[in-house]
């Protein structure tokens, strides 16, 4: 998928996506690698948000609105918290193409639940 992340921060993960390579065969960026970023940049924030609860975030529930294409260079997904609660967090990612276009909202939901013994 070739993603970098470039911040790293409950409050706001950053990170990017080249287009080439993550095509569907209309030359488009694909819907799933949208996801993809999305749900990464979304894990990660929900991942070190459960640490300070001594628990870890599992996906529930992902949403995507794919609102015009990108077809060259990189998509860079912003990831900030809509709700960070003790059972939940919920995170909103924008991703975004080179001149700062909108190309998708996703809505991210993880359940935060108890670490296993011996995990």
């Amino acid at each position: 998928m070739g993603i970098e992340i470039t911040q790293w921060d409950v409050n706001e993960m950053i990170g990017t996506m080249p287009v080439k390579g993550n095509r569907q065969p209309y030359g488009l960026l694909h819907g799933g690698a949208n996801a993809v970023l999305a749900e990464s940049l979304g894990s990660m924030a929900a991942a070190i948000h459960g640490q300070k609860l001594d628990k870890i975030a599992v996906g529930l529930e992902l949403s995507c609105t794919h609102h015009r294409a990108a077809r060259d260079g990189v998509v860079t997904g912003v990831c900030r918290p809509i709700h960070l609660g003790r059972s939940t967090a919920t995170l909103e990612i924008v991703i975004t193409d080179e001149n700062g276009n909108r190309t998708c909202t996703a809505r991210l939901t993880c359940t935060l639940r108890d670490k296993t013994p011996g995990s």
